[in-house]
């Protein structure tokens, strides 16, 4: 046979971009070849004895072959999901009898990135509430791409190119760059207000001609005082309700690009979205201020709450379980029902639920803080008072402080104190022998030359007032002897006590004594006993006996002859008043004493007594829960048990006290599991020492699914079904897929699943006129958990734009708008000839 060489070029749009593909030689055979769509020429020569060629295949018309061997494309190939042409090329001989083949020839359209993004609308539509929280979706743009989906081709990118009006340069809105949601932004959400609407009360119904007649004035002005048939009041509705598209609150340019954005070859193409801001009337009124007992007639109205539905039902609920003197009235007025006291409760937190006759919440619950302010209506009231003073006490010194107070707000002038001295008895030597600070109550000694002998004690008689109020206070002053004796032990020294190491607190383990001198029953004759030595742990404590004045020594905390054996104590005798200049304490006022511990077997020590644990029900089977640890204070081999563990779902390791789960745990079975872990030494008396462990396990299906939007509309004249999405927080097996259900039978909706978070709401049959309707639709989640949650329809003729026509201020219907918008495409190709000459071998 022949010798057979093919020589393939392939000249495409690539080229032109500087990505041509070299030449191919090589025995002819079956080839396969990418080949980029759009391509305007192919060639492939072949040079082989031949009269004629001839291709057969898959070639659309689109693909031929010359007599002298060019395989050329007659018109460029288009890329389609899994398209190639397969093509048999063979060689002929003059007479038509085949010299060589058929080959196989296999061209693989390959996609270019030549198609814009296409917007699902050419101008969208919706509206938010004013006060709405950021971050959370309100309208969602899509846009599609006839590129590759597997390639970045068509991978979308969304971006707002403008916000028109755009005060301060500051975005209100912003977009998920991958989803396409639009989400009021943290400035949106501070800024964002609503034009003026038209509001309905309880019992009003929007749209009843006699309402709308009512409404007439505040809404369309001037009336021109012209018949109210003649009035152009629709002619006004509907003015009201193009302007809130043709000229909405805000316009934003949205831009969905290609090759994943920001690429600077990627192709785009926008839309606009045309938002209205509406009215919310649910809104916080904020802090309420009341004075307390304040005089009027009760219920005392404080303020009101609007429900953006007028038919809501209104209910307050108090977060303490207190005495709660508030109510509020079908139309959202909220009164107080009593006079309100301040010292009972400074601050009330009033939780206002707007809810549907089914209980269905319609907005999110509302906190409203009433602060009672205080009023100066309690009187200044004092403790008993009892001082002492020594003879030579100097001239100035403290002698106490008169405790009063008020109960009125503190830190403020109805609480603030002032303090007067009225009288002195008796008024010997002189008769102002003491003062009183004015501000903070304390008492001073203002003149020399107290006599014990002559005067033991004063009554002063102070004068308290809050401004408002006042109260006479008194007050007892001791003049007592100086104390110019130290007391003295009855022994220098108390021997050597023994006493087990597991006596109980509060065992006595001796008494001591000391006795002064000075006058009796003064503060220079009473002795304190304090051990300044021996007891770094501070285990032993001393009470004194106000008749005998001896000291008991006992055990304060629990003894542990491990952590000290031996207390080599010393203890000094002290006065509460100061002794006079000259004499000191000295080894008179001390004494010393041994207290030896005997060691005890003492049980296993748990490090804690009792342990709350929280474990999700959902828990790895042999996972550990927690681990127990305790040690024998001397050191003995313990081990662990455990006592409670009435289904056997765990198991606890008897060496290191390692607590695991051996089954799955059930949390509607039993929320909480108690258990007894013992710990017991191995050998001598085998004590024991048991710790409570609580295991309360936790639900992990916490979110209900929740629909995205709760409203929306259909046209009569083609009753498009709605498409109700909904979310859910948790994950598998808490989450999807939902099932959807009408709570209950409806005449005119039926439900249908679209996928595990979707389903469609559809009309069965047409209304005879306009009408709204609420559907109580029921969602659950892959668990089963689920409530019923309001979604409201608006059933109406739609006017040419693609919305309700519907009266002023009921603007929230309008969820969008369908137009039309020229969509112009531009063709780019190019043609490149190639010569090629046969030779011949």
């Amino acid at each position: 046979f022949l010798t057979e060489q093919l020589v393939i070029r392939l000249l495409s749009h690539h080229v032109a971009h500087g990505i041509g593909l070299e030449d191919k030689k090589g025995p002819l055979g079956n080839l396969v070849l990418d080949v980029p769509e759009a391509t305007p020429a192919l060639f492939l020569c072949f040079y082989e004895e031949a009269e004629t060629y001839h291709v057969s295949g898959e070639t659309e018309g689109k693909i031929s072959i010359s007599s002298d061997g060019w395989l050329f494309l007659e018109q460029p190939l288009e890329w389609s999901h899994d398209k190639n042409h397969h093509l048999d090329i063979e060689a002929w001989s003059a007479d038509g009898e085949t010299v060589d083949g058929p080959y196989s020839v296999v061209l693989q359209v390959v996609d270019v990135n030549n198609n814009h993004p296409v917007f699902s609308e050419s101008q969208y539509s919706g509206h938010v509430r004013e006060h709405s929280p950021a971050g959370v979706p309100f309208l969602q743009v899509s846009a599609t791409d006839a590129d590759d989906p597997n390639t970045l081709n068509a991978q979308l990118r969304f971006s707002i190119v403008n916000q028109i009006p755009n005060p301060g340069n500051g975005f209100y809105f912003g977009i998920d760059p991958d989803s396409g949601d639009i989400f009021i932004t943290e400035e949106g959400a501070e800024f964002l207000r609503a034009r003026p609407s038209v509001t309905y009360s309880r019992g009003e119904v929007r749209g009843s001609p006699d309402v709308l007649k009512k409404k007439f004035e505040d809404y369309c002005i001037p009336r021109n005082n012209i018949p109210l048939e003649n009035n152009p009041f629709y002619t006004c509705i509907e003015r009201a309700e193009v302007n809130l598209l043709q000229d909405p609150d805000y316009a934003l340019v949205v831009r969905a690009e290609d090759l994943g954005g920001g690429a600077p070859n990627a192709l785009s193409s926008t839309t606009r979205v045309n938002i209205a801001i509406v009215q919310n009337l649910w809104v916080s009124p904020g802090s309420i201020t009341i004075r307390e007992n304040l005089e009027g007639e009760y219920p005392m109205y404080l303020t009101t709450v609007h429900a953006n539905d007028p038919t809501a039902l209104y209910k307050l609920v108090q977060k303490e379980r207190l005495s709660f003197p508030f109510t509020i009235s079908v139309d959202g007025k909220i009164y107080v029902t009593a006079p309100l006291d301040r010292e009972e409760k400074e601050m009330y937190t009033l939780v206002v639920l707007a809810e549907d006759e089914q209980g269905v919440e319609l907005e999110k619950p509302m906190e409203i803080h009433v602060q009672v302010d205080d009023v100066n209506d309690n009187r200044p009231v004092c403790d008993e008072a009892v001082f002492e003073v020594q003879e030579n006490e100097p001239i100035g010194n403290q002698i106490g402080v008169l405790r009063a107070y008020d109960s009125d707000k503190e830190g403020t002038l109805n609480s603030f104190l002032g303090y007067t001295l009225l009288r002195q008895k008796p008024t010997k030597p002189f008769d102002r022998m003491f003062t009183i600070d004015q501000a903070n109550g304390e008492i001073k000694l203002a003149n020399k030359n107290l006599q014990r002998k002559e005067v033991s004690q004063y009554e002063l008689t102070f004068n308290v007032t809050d401004g408002v109020y006042t109260t006479e206070c008194k007050a007892i002053i001791k003049v007592i002897d100086i104390n110019n004796e130290i007391p003295v032990f009855e022994k220098k020294e108390y021997g050597t006590h023994s006493v087990p190491e597991l006596a109980e607190v509060g065992t006595t383990l001796l008494t001591i004594k000391a006795t002064d001198a000075d006058d009796p029953g003064t503060g220079s004759s009473r002795v304190e006993y304090h051990i300044t030595a021996g007891d770094q742990h501070n285990l032993l404590a001393i009470e004194v006996d106000e008749n005998t004045g001896e000291g008991r020594v006992y055990i304060a905390r629990p003894l542990d002859y491990e952590l000290q054996s031996i207390f080599s104590l010393q203890i000094d005798a002290r006065n509460p008043e100061p002794l006079i200049e000259g004499v000191e304490y000295n080894e008179n006022a001390t004494t010393f004493v041994v207290i030896q511990l005997l060691d005890v077997d003492e049980p296993p020590v748990f490090e804690v007594e009792t342990l709350n644990v929280n474990v999700p029900e959902n828990i790895t089977v042999g996972t550990v829960i927690m681990t127990a640890e305790a040690k024998d204070p001397e050191g003995k081999t313990i081990k662990f048990k455990m006592e409670g563990d009435e289904h056997n779902w765990l198991e606890l390791d008897a060496d290191s006290g390692e607590l695991k789960t051996k089954a799955a745990l059930d949390r509607e079975t039993v929320e909480q599991i108690s258990l007894i872990i013992i710990a017991y030494e191995t050998e001598g008396d085998k004590q024991e020492a048991e710790m409570l462990v609580d295991i309360q396990l936790l639900d992990v299906n916490d979110n209900h699914p929740k629909l995205q939007k709760t409203q929306g509309f259909i046209c009569v004249q083609d009753m498009t079904p709605l498409t109700l999405t909904a979310v859910d927080k948790d994950a598998d097996p808490y989450g999807e897929p939902f099932t959807f259900s009408i709570n209950r039978k409806s005449p005119n909706f039926e439900i249908k699943p679209i996928d595990g978070t979707s389903a469609q709401l559809i009309l069965k049959k047409k209304p005879s006129s306009d009408l709204n309707a609420t559907v109580p639709i029921n969602i659950k989640d892959n668990a089963g958990m689920g409530i019923t949650q309001k979604f409201d329809v608006r059933i109406c003729n739609c006017t040419k734009l693609g919305y309700c026509y519907i009266e002023p201020g009921a603007h929230s219907w309008k969820l969008g708008m369908s137009g039309t918008i020229g969509i112009l495409a531009g063709t780019f190709g190019f043609i490149k000839n190639v010569m090629c000459r046969s030779k011949k071998a």
